[in-house]
């Protein structure tokens, strides 16, 4: 609907138009159409631009239409093809015309006709894309509502580049001048479709658009519209409102009618505006023809975006060279990047447009070129300097002679080298200075160089005694010297080197001083700042050390190890406990193996979050108060309670631990078992190995109200049952079930039953640096023989 009435309107305009010049010229309809075709090409304007053109300053006022009605109504009526209601005094005219929109609607209407005719006269005066923005902002804006005009054009790569705006800051323009390819930009799917799109719902469109503004919510409705300068639009143009709502029929009618309107326009800017070379006076290249040196006279050339796209010559000295050879008039009318392509992209470019848009001269650094002279190849150093002259710029070429050369690489040296050289003449008391010397030495270079036996006075008070002893031996005795001092500058302290040597006369006494000053502050400073860490680092690594060894002697004495297997309640239990390999951690693994008042035995393995001193209280804590819980009467599961509290209200709050208490009955040879967030126990029995259902239970210091249950296992004669640690079935890389499934591999492989049948299975489970505790508790029910 929107491209049946876009094309209705279109054509009721061109209709209009040519029924306006067939009234006041008496000629056909055909040749009223080629009047309208040829006058657009002359102005290098679209034929509906033209149109609007000629309806502006040829077409009286319309009288208000009898018959009433709004624009809503005529466009309705426009794009389902009826034809428009009109006044009876107006129908001649309507039928000359072929009837238009514009004729269906009241004053409002010829309101329209007019804005759009004012905005086609005001577009001839239009010089840009930016003033293009202004002009439709000031003419169509009040007619929509408009706030501010936005024009993309889209780079060859698919992104856009804003190429003209009014109404927003340069700083938002600045942050949406390229917009790369994304989804959900407004333009870039203006132009894939060739469509417009209207932004009337805010909370909708920011959901599916990717919106312009700082905030967004500064604008509530928009609408895009692509501008038809070809087959296939690459310009899209919109318009931003501070109101909500819809665009009203009437409105976005009048939208299409300005984006047609500044095709034309548009398309004027795409070619670059040029001036044919003569137009200079001729007294300006005359003038140019008796100037010494390479200087050249630019005029930049713009392109529809408004940006440099190149420089014209317009005037040029006899000694400016380009690369093919030719020189000064030769080069007028020619463009740079003819002349000296080498230079797009560099340095140099830039310092062309700095030097036009702003007031201060550009000055390059020198370089060298190669020039034959006479037929000899020649190295030759130059620099460029391009002043702004009106709307153009001065570009002169300069050449350095040899000393020129030696004193820039001088000056160079001193620069990066960060030192500045001084000369005392000590006859003559004559003092030079290079400017990078006052800069080292923070003195204005107004108030001039000091004397040599002045120097000291430049240093802090605890530097200056040795710098004076030094110099008086340089005059005294004609000994060099190398000192560092300091000086305070507005940074703060500034670190330098002082060098300087003698030069005597013919009876050895000196008489000038040659020497240099040279900054070392950052030099010092990393220096200073090495130390520091290195005393740090020496300081920490002591404080770990010494904790590492009080932890682990607190560990040996609260978690004693047997030297061979112990028997408990008719079990022979073997336990071991191997520390981590780093030199730092002392983890919070433990066990407890003891035989109860009642004669059975009760097994421990916990495992305490961190390392270091406090893992190694907290462990000692948890296994005395479980050990003295259970021997007193407490089932398991409720001893797993308390002990849950007790990490609660511990000093460190946050502090974890898992756990498995187990409980043996020689008696029922029955063992109940228990576990907060702990591994499971792996029971081997005939040569088959499993682990043990695990019951319910959270790992310690975890919530206030956990939930434990416990669980029961008869042992059989020859079962062995292992109680362990993370540490033993954890390795880099590698997932739990796959430490649990070696584990039991290496059980069934190392079932022996004897003394150091444990080392074997710990050997094949452990390989390189440990990184973590490992505690074992390996019970063993002797065979019904033993």
């Amino acid at each position: 609907m929107d491209r049946l009435r876009d094309l209705a309107a279109t054509s009721a305009v061109l209709e209009r138009a040519k029924g306006a010049l067939m009234a006041l010229t008496g000629s056909s309809p055909d040749a009223a159409h080629e009047e309208l075709v040829a006058r657009a090409e002359t102005g290098h304007r679209t034929l509906i631009e033209e149109c609007w053109l000629t309806l502006g300053a040829l077409m009286p006022p319309l009288e208000p239409n009898a018959g009433g009605g709004d624009l809503a109504d005529a466009a309705a009526e426009a794009g389902s093809g009826r034809p428009a209601a009109t006044a009876p005094q107006d129908a001649g005219a309507s039928r000359a015309t072929g009837g238009t929109p514009w004729e269906a609607t009241a004053t409002g209407t010829q309101a329209d006709a007019d804005a759009l005719a004012r905005l086609g006269k005001a577009l001839l005066r239009v010089g840009s894309p930016r003033e293009l923005a202004d002009c439709l902002l000031a003419h169509i804006g009040p007619e929509v509502g408009a706030d501010a005009v936005m024009f993309y054009e889209r780079r060859p790569d698919g992104g856009l580049e804003l190429v003209g705006h009014s109404g927003i800051d340069e700083t938002l323009a600045a942050q949406w001048r390229q917009v790369p390819p994304l989804s959900g930009v407004t333009p870039l799917e203006v132009l894939e479709a060739q469509e417009p799109r209207w932004l009337e719902d805010f909370t909708a469109d920011r959901r599916r658009h990717l919106l312009i503004g700082n905030p967004p919510e500064r604008w509530r409705s928009r609408a895009w519209l692509p501008v038809p300068t070809g087959d296939r639009s690459t310009l899209a143009f919109g318009v931003l409102r501070r109101c909500e709502g819809r665009f009203t029929p009437r409105e976005r009618i009048l939208l299409r009618a300005a984006a047609r309107l500044c095709a034309g326009r548009l398309r004027a800017f795409d070619a670059v505006q040029d001036v044919t070379p003569g137009a200079l006076p001729t007294a300006v290249q005359a003038m140019f023809d008796a100037l010494p040196g390479a200087t050249v006279l630019l005029a930049p050339l713009r392109g529809a975006s408004g940006e440099v796209e190149d420089y014209r010559i317009d005037a040029a000295t006899p000694e400016a060279v380009d690369v093919l050879g030719r020189s000064g008039r030769e080069l007028v009318g020619l463009r740079i990047l003819e002349c000296y392509p080498s230079v797009a992209g560099e340095p140099l470019w830039q310092g062309y447009l700095d030097a036009l848009i702003g007031s201060e001269p550009y000055e390059g650094e020198p370089f060298a070129y190669q020039e034959d002279v006479a037929g000899v190849p020649r190295t030759a150093t130059y620099s460029v300097r391009a002043t702004r002259l009106g709307e153009g710029l001065l570009v002169t070429w300069i050449r350095h002679d040899p000393s020129d050369r030696q004193e820039q690489r001088l000056a160079d040296v001193q620069r990066l080298g960060n030192l500045g050289w001084a000369n005392w003449n000590l006859a003559t008391d004559e003092v030079t200075w290079s400017s990078q010397a006052y800069a080292l030495l923070d003195r204005d270079p107004a108030r001039g160089p000091v004397r040599l036996d002045q120097l000291p006075d430049l240093a802090l008070p605890a530097d200056a005694p040795a710098l004076s002893r030094a110099i008086a031996q340089l005059v005294r005795e004609g000994r060099p010297f190398d000192v560092p001092f300091r000086t305070a500058s507005g940074p703060g302290v500034r670190h330098l080197r002082a060098v300087a040597e003698a030069v005597a006369d013919a009876d050895g006494t000196p008489v000038e001083v040659h020497g240099f000053v040279q900054d070392l502050t950052a030099q010092r400073s990393a220096e200073l700042a090495l130390v520091e860490s290195e005393r740090a680092i020496l300081l920490q690594r002591g404080v770990l050390q010494a904790e590492r060894a009080m932890a682990t002697r607190l560990q040996h004495a609260l978690l004693p190890l047997p030297s061979k297997p112990i028997r408990l309640a008719g079990l022979r239990v073997e336990v071991a406990y191997l520390p981590a390999q780093s030199e730092i951690h002392v983890g919070g693994d433990w066990f407890s193996a003891v035989e109860l008042p009642d004669e059975s035995a009760l097994f421990v393995v916990g495992d305490v979050a961190g390392h270091g001193i406090d893992a190694v209280a907290t462990m000692a804590q948890l296994r005395f108060t479980a050990k003295g819980m259970v021997s007193t009467g407490s089932s398991l599961t409720g001893a797993l309670a308390r002990l849950n509290s007790l990490l609660l209200h511990s000093r460190d709050s946050n502090t974890t631990a898992t756990l498995i208490l187990a409980r043996y009955d020689p008696r029922a040879h029955r063992l109940e078992w228990a576990q907060a967030g702990h591994l499971a126990p792996l029971l081997l029995r005939r040569g088959e190995v499993r682990y043990l259902d695990r019951p319910d239970g959270m790992l310690l210091g975890a919530t206030a109200s956990p939930v434990f249950e416990s669980a029961a296992c008869v042992l059989e004669p020859g079962d062995r049952l292992l109680l362990y640690t993370d540490g033993l079935v954890e390795r880099p890389g590698e997932g739990l079930d796959g430490g649990l499934a070696r584990l039991a591999e290496a059980a069934v492989g190392h079932d022996a039953d004897g003394p150091g049948s444990l080392e074997a299975l710990l050997a094949a489970m452990l390989e390189g640096e440990r990184r973590d505790d490992v505690c074992v508790v390996d019970i063993r029910m002797p065979e019904a023989a033993e």
